[in-house]
């Protein structure tokens, strides 16, 4: 694939991946962009279609799975998500450097391809604090918010292993994480500038 590196974002939810990305957004207007991925659950209050996410039919994505259109997908609380090559590509070329936010089961997949981003996991404080993040949303039933708790659990285990992340940020300070998360894209984001102005 062409283009700038792209950025693996992993981390369970509440961790405060999305705060991170739209800092750089914010930040770098138009040196980054979002890989928009695939899923087959219902949209959220106020999701926009091909904004948030690609709203399908479980046949449809499977489908695209089959025919290898995917980089990336997982099944999570009933739903499949998922990253389609197309949707990487679409931000690479616009000379964009692509993020995608995905679950280490993802991470692991990405790791057999080609893609070569760069891995970062953002990871709460403890358990107890992701817990009140969660709660504090109130996105969340009783039901899905314990299964986030031991989907979490197990990513902060899975974490660990040796090699599998660039770096691993601890999402304590807003302010001292996203200085870790620039200090670490700070090439591909120099690559980027300098590519516009040639």
């Amino acid at each position: 694939m062409q283009g700038p590196r792209p950025v693996v974002l992993s981390g369970p939810s509440g961790a405060g991946k999305s705060t991170l990305i739209k800092k750089l957004f914010k930040d770098y207007e138009n040196i980054f962009g979002f890989s928009v991925s695939h899923t087959t659950r219902q949209p959220r209050p106020g999701e926009v279609n091909g904004k948030d996410y690609h709203f399908v039919t479980r046949e449809e994505m499977k489908k695209e799975i089959d025919a290898g259109e995917f980089i990336e997908h997982a099944e999570f609380s009933g739903n499949m998500y998922g990253t389609s090559k197309a949707a990487v590509q679409a931000v690479q070329a616009q000379n964009q450097i692509c993020i995608l936010d995905i679950d280490i089961q993802g991470v692991k997949n990405i790791k057999r391809t080609d893609l070569n981003p760069i891995y970062v996991f953002v990871q709460p404080p403890s358990l107890d604090i992701l817990e009140k993040r969660l709660r504090d949303r109130q996105t969340e039933t009783e039901d899905s918010l314990l299964k986030r708790l031991t989907a979490a659990r197990v990513d902060l285990e899975l974490s660990k292993e040796p090699g599998l992340f660039d770096l691993v940020i601890v999402n304590d300070d807003l302010d001292k994480a996203y200085s870790e998360l620039k200090e670490l894209l700070l090439k591909e984001i120099q690559k980027t500038q300098e590519s516009r102005k040639s």
